[in-house]
């Protein structure tokens, strides 16, 4: 008795090596694709699970009456207590993914594995994250020639400026009532005085499981410092030092990154810190993450891979946003390696990866680049990522806390872009994530001609937020817009102009508040284009028309949907535009292709399957000179609703034919 005693006393002092793995299980009380009763406790308390905030940032986006999914229905928890009477401790639990984390030994995968409720139990992956380049100098200070009040902002001035959000902000515009979340390696933020005033409504540290997302005993040295500074290039604020673009915006941090071992993100902290977010109420999340080399070449992910439907970081971005979340992430530093291409979740569907350029808009060397392995262009768009200015926490010197550094990476340029996204939520709150995006994607100064190196290019506060847009208040649908006239506007000078084709334009006096003009859409049938653009006089007596050559259009059976700007190709290659959204979700109704005419001629618009099949015609007829716009809802011939999967549409007109790309995922 007493050898089996002490053989016990060994055995269970000994450590037998642990691996982080998900498991997942089969059901969740109903099967996947199942139809879920409101009045179902299973619905109810994922309802619960939600903030007011959150139900009404969902209504904006998904089916009425459909705002909770099969994602959202809580993990069994009976699943989970047998799980946990193996002596197993769980780290995460994912209901997206109704999967659990935990730490297993080889016996103990055996012995989760035979249970009959799990489908399958696979290694958490681990991302290795590079803060920041050493290709470019970072201690360069940036000037400026611009009239605004420089001295405010400090250094930080020239990186702001590049995306013109000083003049935004000079209109009272920095982010109030919006919620960003930011996920990173930790914040010093109770500490630093450009954060220490910020409106921070909750933190969580996703590593050790508690609420301080600071560095705390046990954790390594550099913990927080690159979060810290990512927040105050978002959001800071200290007179004379930096003032970011929303800095009048609340906060909910998370700390995803472990610095202890080479800033590593596991991919299950990163997706519950997304869920407990997105039932926060967030707005927006913001993450300067991404892979390089992962922990073992049996669990690494290829360039393949980055499809948007593998990696569990880009699935969980991909299933925020559906579910009316605008997402940010950086596009990653690899640029100028061997990878070359971004990073995930750079690769997830509709998240706006960010690159980085110089200030004087070239490209950075490191800054990855596209196209995700399914072809979609990426990055999306740019912002200053080289010798950005921002809080620094010296910790290794007893906790420097108000000194600042310069550094470099898409990094520093994604909090940039999602803090005008912030803005442009702030001055406009009822715009949809979907409305938003597409906003900041156009406005940006490669919008006609997207590439792979910088995307649709620079993006711009002043443009983002000078772009109309539509709201709806019971069912009366308004233009709503934003002046930032270089001279001043005279008083009721500002005009709308608008027509169902390129001529005959009414017009009438927009109304206006203090910041914002705006006009009631008349009642027209459904289906019908409105061509559209406005004029007022500036204070020297000048007309100024916006915009200056071209119209912006709208579709009158999706006034809820962006109003595009019209381009005017010069080469052959832009006859045919991109699909958008792209891909087509269960969330989305239909999606939008763009052709242009150079005058009115004979045009036929056909979809086919990736194997060359046609599924549908969706337009034949007269194509009228200028832009041409078609919805398609995904259904075929037959009106059936066509499967997941790759389908091309192709445009002969004028004797020449014409391919672009578009997704379907369900």
């Amino acid at each position: 008795m007493k050898k089996y005693f002490l053989l016990f006393i060994l055995l269970s002092s000994f450590s037998f090596p642990q691996t982080k793995y998900l498991i997942y299980f089969k059901d969740k009380g109903i099967a996947p694709g199942m139809s879920l009763s409101k009045a179902s406790a299973l619905y109810k308390e994922a309802l619960s699970l939600l903030t007011p905030r959150a139900i009404a940032r969902r209504e904006k986006v998904m089916p009425p009456g459909h705002i909770i999914t099969y994602e959202d229905l809580p993990i069994r928890k009976d699943y989970v207590v047998k799980v946990e009477s193996l002596g197993i401790k769980i780290e995460n639990e994912l209901r997206w993914f109704n999967a659990v984390s935990a730490y297993l030994t080889d016996e103990q995968k055996n012995e989760v594995q035979a249970l009959p409720f799990v489908e399958k139990i696979d290694p958490v992956r681990i991302i290795y994250l590079k803060h920041g380049s050493s290709e470019v100098n970072p201690g360069i200070q940036k000037s400026s020639s611009g009239s605004l009040p420089i001295s405010d902002y400090g250094p930080s001035y020239g990186q702001y400026e590049l995306s013109d959000i000083p003049v935004v902000q000079s209109k009272g515009i920095n982010g109030k009532g919006v919620i960003i979340g930011i996920l990173d390696n930790g914040f010093h933020w109770r500490d630093h005085e450009s954060l220490a005033t910020r409106k921070v409504i909750d933190e969580y540290n996703f590593v050790f499981h508690d609420s301080s997302t600071a560095w705390q005993p046990g954790d390594a040295a550099s913990s927080g410092i690159h979060g810290t500074w990512v927040f105050s290039i978002l959001g800071g604020y200290k007179d004379s030092s930096i003032i970011g673009p929303a800095y009048n915006a609340s906060f909910i941090l998370a700390k995803t990154e472990d610095d202890r071992s080479e800033s590593r993100v596991e991919e299950d902290n990163y997706a519950a810190a997304l869920e407990w977010m997105e039932g926060l109420g967030v707005d927006i999340t913001t993450s300067s993450l991404g892979y390089n080399i992962f922990d073992t070449a049996s669990t690494s992910y290829t360039y393949q891979d980055l499809n948007g439907n593998t990696t569990i970081s880009a699935k969980a971005l991909s299933l925020a946003f559906q579910r009316g979340v605008l997402t940010f992430t950086a596009a990653g530093n690899e640029g100028n390696s061997p990878w070359y291409y971004i990073d995930t979740p750079a690769d997830a569907f509709n998240v706006i990866a960010v690159g980085a350029v110089y200030s004087n808009n070239t490209v950075a060397p490191f800054s990855s680049h596209g196209p995700t392995a399914d072809g979609r262009i990426k990055p999306d768009v740019v912002a200053d990522g080289v010798s950005v200015y921002g809080a620094d926490v010296d910790l290794a010197n007893g906790g420097g806390y108000n000194k600042y550094f310069f550094d470099s990476g898409t990094s520093a340029a994604t909090p940039i872009a999602a803090g005008i996204g912030a803005m442009l939520l702030s001055a406009f709150p009822y715009l949809s994530n979907v409305q938003a995006r597409q906003i900041i994607l156009e406005t940006s100064d490669n919008y006609n001609n997207p590439n792979n190196d910088i995307g649709y290019g620079l993006i711009s506060a002043e443009k983002a937020l000078a772009y109309p847009n539509i709201s709806d208040s019971s069912g009366t649908y308004m233009i709503n817009k934003i002046f930032f006239p270089q001279n001043g506007i005279q008083s009721n000078t500002a005009t709308i102009y608008y027509s169902t084709s390129t001529t005959n334009f009414s017009s009438a006096s927009l109304n206006h508040d203090s910041l914002k003009y705006y006009y009631t859409v008349p009642q027209y049938l459904d289906g019908q284009q409105i061509y559209f653009y406005f004029t007022y006089s500036d204070s020297l007596g000048n007309t100024v028309r916006e915009p200056a050559n071209n119209y912006y259009t709208i579709n009158t059976d999706s006034f809820d949907v962006v109003i595009e700007n019209i381009p005017h190709p010069s080469s052959s290659d832009k006859v045919l535009g991109e699909s958008y959204p792209n891909p087509l979700t269960a969330k989305t109704s239909f999606v939008r292709i763009n052709f242009y005419a150079t005058s009115n001629e004979n045009a036929k618009l056909v979809v086919y399957n990736i194997l060359g099949q046609k599924i549908k015609t969706l337009y034949s007829g007269v194509a009228y000179a200028g832009t041409n716009t078609v919805l398609w809802n995904g259904r075929n011939e037959n009106g059936e609703l066509c499967s997941s999967g790759v389908y091309f549409y192709r445009l002969n007109m004028g004797g020449k034919n014409y391919f672009n790309k578009l997704m379907i995922v369900k």
